[in-house]
């Protein structure tokens, strides 16, 4: 049994695991390993155990796996967020498609040759269109840093939550995930906040001054800033806006919150636009869509055409059949498909989401697409969408926490001939899957890499009401 601090020489890494960690096998024994790539070969030291595992640290390298590539970016293990970029993607991508038939066939008894090659992502870097950056007067240092504090001038930081660590922040110089303006507008927004004494947040204490960032684009080259300040210091404010205004003249859109609550959430607080639009303009599939401030719109739009064009393919749409989208955001699915059908309707309990698909219907020249705002378990029995009638055809795209418990039996209960089954995790996309098989059979799975660099991974699953 492997023990704390125990060296075990030329260990052989197996495989990719979650997290952006790499799995062996000593003795028996499953060790997670930081740092490594498939097929290199290492002598580790074991510096944590659980039950039925343990996690260890490389500590020298004998052979260096032919997966491995250099990573892009400076912050690459400080800031976490880009777990494998040391892994050519190719490898990336295998190790996701093995993890969705390990999943389902694991959770959802489904058989692995259900599952379709999976869509690799076409942009590997700069694919984002959304980001948040959060202040903090907590800036998380390196080890030299904590052994030598007198190089330590300022804590103060923009950037990403160091991972297991909800009040450190690691200050990011560049981050390759999304384009212009974003690493400019957020190092001169930090720059001003310094030289102008503006205090950033401490989480733990809950005050300051500068709390979040959020940068959004468009591939058109639109973008747009929302500051959230955590005190409401009107001449601050202004100051600063009216800075970042002054600085990046080609923002589309800036706006900012006041938020005096204990979570950096602001779904629940109005936005306020400073100048420019409200929203901005992307085009799907040759559809226009206004995202605006709270709007959820997939963060990897390169793959959102590609995502729309397969959930199309799948679901073989007619055009006498009603459709249902469920958890439907600002409507992109349910746009880009209500060409194809008589009628659409769509529901998110964001109101805001929901306004902004009904304006995109609109704007698109669609007349048989309707949006309710609620909560999905609540509308499916509500009679403003009993009154559309019995649905041909469901797509569901939850949140993480998937499919809420009291949408299943409704959704068995109406029995529609189709469900399309769009997914950011795996393991509750099968536990849900399951749950529907007593009246339902899994056609196909359709992998697509969305998160190229991380452990993500969007799966669409296509099921058939079975013959009784």
């Amino acid at each position: 049994m492997a023990r704390i601090g125990q060296v075990i020489e030329r260990v052989v890494i197996d495989a990719m695991a979650e997290r952006g960690r790499c799995v062996a096998r000593v003795d028996g024994r499953v060790l997670f390993v930081q740092s490594t790539a498939p097929g290199d070969v290492v002598d580790l030291k074991v510096v944590a155990t659980r039950s039925g595992y343990a996690e260890a640290v490389p500590l020298r390298w004998h052979q260096a796996s032919q997966a491995r590539t250099s990573p892009f970016c400076s912050h690459f293990e400080t800031c976490g967020g880009c777990q494998w970029q040391h892994v050519r993607y190719s490898v990336q991508a295998a190790h996701k498609a093995q993890h969705i038939k390990d999943v389902l066939t694991r959770i959802g008894q489904i058989p692995a040759d259900r599952v379709a090659p999976i869509i690799e992502a076409t942009h590997t870097e700069r694919y984002r269109n959304k980001l948040e950056f959060t202040f903090s007067n907590k800036r998380w240092l390196s080890s030299e840093e904590v052994q030598d504090t007198s190089r330590v001038h300022c804590r103060d930081a923009l950037g990403f939550h160091k991972e297991k660590c909800f009040d450190k922040i690691v200050d990011i110089d560049h981050c390759h995930l999304q384009a212009d303006p974003s690493n400019a507008l957020r190092n001169a927004l930090k720059a001003f906040a310094k030289k102008n004494g503006l205090s950033f947040y401490d989480i733990r204490r809950q005050e300051g001054f500068m709390r979040s960032l959020i940068v959004r684009t468009t591939r058109a080259g639109q973008s747009m800033a929302v500051i959230q300040f955590g005190a409401n210091q009107t001449a601050h404010i202004q100051k600063t806006l009216d800075y970042i205004r002054e600085a990046f003249p080609q923002l589309t859109s800036l706006q900012y919150v006041v938020n005096l609550k204990k979570n950096s959430t602001f779904y629940d607080l109005p936005v306020h636009l400073h100048s420019g639009a409200a929203f901005l303009i992307e085009y799907i599939d040759g559809m226009a869509f206004r995202i605006g401030a709270k709007s959820f719109f997939q963060t990897n739009t390169f793959q959102v055409e590609t995502l729309c064009q397969k959930v199309s393919q799948l679901a073989d749409l007619q055009a006498e059949e009603l459709l249902y989208d469920l958890y439907t955001g600002v409507g992109t699915l349910a746009i880009t498909l209500a060409k194809q059908v008589r009628h659409v309707v769509g529901i998110d309990v964001v109101e805001e989401a929901i306004t902004d698909a009904r304006h995109n219907a609109q704007s698109n020249g669609l007349h048989n697409a309707s949006f309710l705002a609620g909560k999905t378990e609540s509308l499916l029995t509500h009679p403003d969408v009993l009154k559309y009638g019995q649905p041909d055809v469901v797509v569901v795209d939850p949140p993480r926490a998937g499919l809420h418990p009291e949408v299943i039996p409704q959704l068995l209960k109406r029995s529609p001939n189709r469900i399309v089954y769009v997914s950011c995790n795996p393991a509750t996309q099968a536990r849900d899957l399951a749950l529907l098989s007593t009246r339902y059979e899994l056609v196909v799975a359709q992998p697509i890499d969305m998160f190229p660099h991380t452990g993500h991974v969007e799966n669409i699953a296509l099921l058939h009401l079975r013959c009784v």
